[in-house]
Order: structure tokens, then C-alpha cells, then sequence
């Protein structure tokens, strides 16, 4: 896996990152660190990173589970610690899922193995944070 990420003094406190699929991605700082808000935070691309893991392995699960699912949706939360190097301490995310007559024990099951199998992000974010979920199932 590569990813690139540029920086020019020209843009103040803007950097332009290009991941190893090619698509562009832009990072800024908040003004409280130099920025102008010109893009996401690098711990925001973390933690979103982390809940499109989630996201695909649910949808994945479910649908090898032959569950009929129109919707996901990852909402994740975290706290950090007051020192640097700043480490996330407290994950906490809403998973809320649609479909057509939805098995409650399925979409736990999707939850559980993407949190202790199958997501990468979220095995390394849970070394420094406490992980904890709650879900919705609608439909």
C-alpha cells in the first residue's frame, strides 16, 4: 500500500494527499493550528477511514447472508487524550442499517465480526481506545 502526500509554501497549511488508488484527497488545518479550514483533518480521515471499514464489512456480511440491506450508515465518535501524541481513547459508533426484514441476530453478528475479524482500521484504533457501538435497524 502507498499513498503520497505534498506539501507547497504557497498554500499555507494546505496539503494535498494522492492515495494508492489514485484518487486526490485534501487535508487542512483548523485555524487554532495556522489553518483556513481548506480540508479534513488527518485524525478525520482516521476515524473515517475506520467507519468505511466498518461500513463495507456489514454490507459485505449481510449480503453474503442474503439479508435484503438499502442502506448503511457508520456514525463514529471519539475522544482523545489531552497530551500529545494525542491517541484516540474512546471510539463510540452508531451503526444503522436498512433493508427489508432485516435478522436483528445478523446484523449483530456483521457488527461483532467487523469489529474482532475483519476491519483493520478498528483492530489497530482499538490498541489506544476503548471501542463501543449501538444499532439501529430500520425498515
Amino acid at each position: 500500500m502507498k499513498s503520497l502526500v505534498k506539501w507547497n509554501h504557497k498554500e499555507s497549511k494546505v496539503f494535498h494527499a494522492t492515495s494508492g488508488s489514485g484518487h486526490p484527497i485534501t487535508m487542512g488545518l483548523s485555524p487554532d493550528h495556522g489553518g483556513h479550514n481548506e480540508g479534513a483533518r488527518p485524525m478525520e480521515l482516521l476515524l473515517i477511514g475506520a467507519a468505511g471499514c466498518m461500513s463495507v464489512d456489514i454490507v459485505s456480511i449481510l449480503e453474503k447472508a442474503r439479508q435484503v440491506l438499502t442502506d448503511c450508515e457508520v456514525d463514529i465518535q471519539a475522544g482523545r487524550a489531552p497530551t500529545p501524541p494525542q491517541v484516540f481513547t474512546k471510539i463510540h459508533l452508531i451503526i444503522t442499517v436498512t433493508g427489508e426484514n432485516l435478522s436483528e441476530q445478523r446484523v449483530t453478528r456483521a457488527i461483532e465480526l467487523s469489529l474482532s475479524k475483519y476491519c483493520s482500521a478498528m483492530a489497530m484504533l482499538s490498541k489506544t481506545a476503548t471501542v463501543s457501538y449501538e444499532y439501529q435497524i430500520k425498515g
